[in-house]
């Protein structure tokens, strides 16, 4: 640029010193003092790494303490059998080891196994009036129903309580198709039942079987559908006898028919006789799972309890002193245990499903089911397993 001559304004050109330039320029000792102010990365990530460390203290800590109560406490040992409880009744048993050992989990099993056999000892004296000898109720503003279902919830699960009126309409109702059990609710449709329930137990290998194959004996209109059994060997079972009377506990067969039992399935533990509970408390429930549970009451009445489990958000399940005390509640004066877990479902007229089965596969496809009938004799139960031998019947094999 020639000399003299006055440079162009330029947003580039720097404001000499002492020149005006709208603001009173930072001291050196303040810029230095706002840069301690704010701290750099390194004090972040000092700080951070110390909350990190604070914050897996605490978990360890914690945890020490939550595994010193859950193993060395009454109570947290308490709730660990529970747990263990839970597993043991669901496919998953072998993962029970994990809380209680391998030797516990037998232990455990064993303990549950004698408990059930002398739960099932004392012989039942209840009686009730044939509903044939009842007196009409004059007072009564209209007939009771023959069934009444009513929802159920408690701590950690909801359910149904079915009420049927008049014991004597009540029939077990078995499989349609060799080789392979079927849905209660198919049963309910295919003879026009007004409601049902599962039944009795059945062989399933790898928790996957075609629930053909039933457990113990299966008697129907007081004949022997199946056994696996002696005709003298005692065995669980939960049935009714030709007048209505609710049978449950260990019985040989011969028993049975003596008794003029008119349908029958193996099962267990009988949970109430003589109108007292035999389960003193949770701990001896046997765990949190779905269950079915079938009583009867002084006047005949037969109560059939059905609560789902499985499900958090909804319904966990509850153990069989819960299902005790629902019965007691409801004036059953004996009750008994059916097959539970995945198999429980309740079925309405028509085939609805009232409860939500737990069966991530579905409704289950089982070999007998508690149906209820407005002319129980107009049904034919055929015997499916009739003919059949052990070398005939595959559980595995659909």
């Amino acid at each position: 640029m020639p000399p003299g001559t006055t440079p162009p304004p330029s947003s580039n050109v720097r404001p000499t010193p002492g020149r005006t330039t709208g603001r009173k320029p930072e001291s050196p000792s303040r810029i230095q003092s706002a840069r301690s102010r704010r701290p750099g990365k390194q004090s972040r990530g000092l700080l951070a790494l110390k909350l990190l460390l604070m914050l897996a203290t605490v978990s360890l800590l914690l945890a020490a303490l939550f595994l010193a109560w859950f193993f060395l406490t009454p109570s947290g040992t308490s709730f660990r059998y529970r747990m263990a409880d839970t597993l043991i009744t669901t496919q998953h048993r072998h993962w029970a080891a994990y809380l209680v050992g391998e030797e516990g989990l037998k232990e455990r099993v064993a303990e549950y196994a004698k408990q059930f056999e002398e739960m099932g000892e004392e012989r039942d004296t209840h009686e009730i009036v044939a509903p044939s000898d009842k007196e009409p109720d004059e007072d009564a503003a209209k007939p009771v129903p023959l069934t009444d279902i009513e929802p159920i919830s408690g701590d950690g699960y909801k359910g149904y309580l079915l009420t049927v009126s008049d014991p004597t309409k009540v029939r077990l109702v078995v499989t349609s198709t060799k080789g392979k059990g079927e849905k209660v609710t198919s049963m309910v449709k295919r003879t026009g039942a007004i409601a049902g329930v599962n039944a009795g137990g059945f062989a399933d290998p790898n928790w996957q079987g075609n629930g053909f194959q039933p457990i113990g004996m299966v008697i129907s209109q007081g004949k022997v559908f199946y056994r696996d059994i002696g005709m003298d060997q005692n065995a669980q079972i939960v049935g009714i006898d030709k007048e209505g009377k609710m049978i449950a506990g260990r019985y040989t067969i011969n028993e049975l028919l003596e008794l003029g039992i008119s349908e029958a399935v193996s099962f267990s533990p009988r949970i109430i006789v003589n109108g007292k509970g035999l389960i003193k408390n949770h701990s001896q429930g046997w765990g949190i799972a779905p269950r079915t549970v079938m009583g009867q009451k002084e006047d005949g009445s037969i109560l059939f309890l059905t609560i789902d489990g499985r499900q958090p958000g909804y319904s966990i399940g509850a153990d069989l002193y819960d299902a005790q005390e629902i019965m007691l509640e409801h004036g059953a004066v004996i009750a008994a245990n059916l097959d539970g877990g995945s198999s429980t479902v309740l079925v309405t007229e028509g085939g609805e499903i009232a409860n939500k089965p737990s069966s991530t596969h579905g409704e289950r496809y089982l070999p007998t089911a508690w149906l209820v009938f407005d002319n129980p004799s107009s049904v034919t139960v055929n015997n499916i397993w009739a003919g059949l031998t052990a070398k005939d019947i595959d559980p595995s094999k659909w």
